[in-house]
């Protein structure tokens, strides 16, 4: 079987992954409660995300994944986030990490991905170190942030390049040489670090590794992140990484923003705030928030699933993607993130003090937005960038 060869189970896979997320949503409500609590997703959530597909949408087809567009991706996670962010986010995680299959030989890939098992990482580790080593390199340093790290079969780390003699290794451009090394979670020694507000169930955890021996078969290079130089050439894997996580992320949170204004709008049907004579639904303010929620909502996601289409049109042309294009996804996305939290925001302290009750569907949604809003896709610096653009000036490519 060649790396171009549909695998029998990539049918079920790469059929209508949104219906079978929005299928999936009442059970993961369901079980949301108990999510935060134990701080990861149940086994038979896990379970049924398997099933569902869900966690491979982004696998190539020769793997058995699904595929699907960037656009589906980001519709499929932010059904899951109406039901419960953590779940969207261990969902979105596992899924982009999965693309790094793209770039490996088609054996390995069927090694790491073929069994349906699942992949975690953190953020690159400036400070790690892959030191070359005959036919392979030795893996030391610790990595933040592994989503998805309680149920993952496999963890990836990304760090600089050292020869033996500990020199860094310079690509032609003169830059530092960077890979990505995958090996066994259970090669890793994994550190439980996550208690935080927000965000509570998806397990992300600290992992290390120590010297640990990773062949080169399992490891990509920053020239094979290329697109031209992956082994996988669809649409979607001329998206970088960066890109799709941006997206993603934007994804959940319209999707908690949209659960959070849809409780408040039926929140405001039948309250009567302290003091007041008329039900919220009423109140000409309420109305004009809910109006300006609803437009915020609306447009951003439109202009977001307009950026991913483009890009996803373009991405299979002679030319590919434009700096145009990589520049609207970033405003899209950044724009929704903020948008979503904004919205949220007003859905929380217009419930009054209703929100802050665990019973209720604002203070979760809440805290989860605001988690969300807080990593690095989110940060408003990156609107520099876009001025950049706009201004004519310089772009630091890795930000768009």
């Amino acid at each position: 079987m060649t790396s171009l060869e549909p695998h029998p189970a990539n049918i079920r896979f790469a059929t209508d992954c949104i219906g079978r997320a929005k299928a999936l949503a009442p059970k993961i409500a369901a079980a949301a409660s108990r999510i935060e609590r134990e701080r990861e997703l149940p086994p038979e959530i896990v379970a049924a995300l398997q099933e569902a597909g869900l966690f491979r949408m982004l696998v190539p087809r020769s793997l058995g994944g699904g595929e699907v567009s960037a656009s589906e991706f980001v519709q499929a996670v932010e059904e899951i986030a109406k039901a419960d962010a953590s779940t969207a986010w261990c969902v979105a995680q596992t899924s982009i990490c999965s693309t790094i299959a793209s770039a490996f030989s088609p054996e390995t890939g069927r090694g790491i991905f073929g069994k349906g098992d699942l992949l975690a990482w953190g953020p690159a580790n400036p400070t790690g170190r892959a030191v070359a080593d005959g036919a392979g390199f030795r893996i030391t340093g610790q990595w933040q942030f592994a989503s998805g790290s309680r149920h993952a079969a496999w963890f990836a780390a990304h760090c600089p390049v050292f020869e033996a003699d500990g020199t860094p290794r310079l690509m032609a451009n003169g830059q530092p040489d960077e890979i990505t090394a995958v090996f066994p979670k259970s090669e890793a020694a994994i550190t439980d670090v996550w208690q935080v507000m927000g965000l509570k169930g998806t397990g992300s955890d600290n992992y290390a590794v120590s010297d640990l021996f990773v062949p080169s078969e399992r490891t990509v290079n920053s020239y094979a992140r290329d697109p031209a130089k992956k082994h996988e050439h669809g649409p979607l894997y001329q998206f970088t990484v960066f890109q799709l996580f941006g997206a993603g992320f934007a994804g959940i949170a319209l999707g908690i923003a949209r659960s959070a204004l849809d409780a408040f709008v039926e929140l405001a049907k039948g309250k009567t705030p302290m003091g007041g004579k008329s039900v919220l639904r009423d109140n000409a303010v309420v109305q004009s928030q809910i109006g300006q929620a609803e437009a915020k909502l609306a447009g951003s996601r439109v202009f977001l699933l307009h950026a991913l289409d483009a890009m996803g049109d373009s991405a299979g042309r002679p030319g590919g993607i434009t700096v145009d294009q990589r520049i609207s996804l970033r405003m899209a996305a950044s724009l929704a993130t903020h948008n979503a939290r904004d919205v949220v925001d007003a859905a929380y302290h217009g419930a009054g003090a209703t929100a802050v009750f665990e019973s209720n569907p604002f203070e979760r949604r809440f805290r989860d937005v605001h988690t969300v809003s807080q990593q690095v896709q989110s940060h408003f610096a990156l609107y520099e960038s876009i001025g950049q653009h706009f201004l004519g000036l310089p772009l630091h490519p890795k930000f768009i």
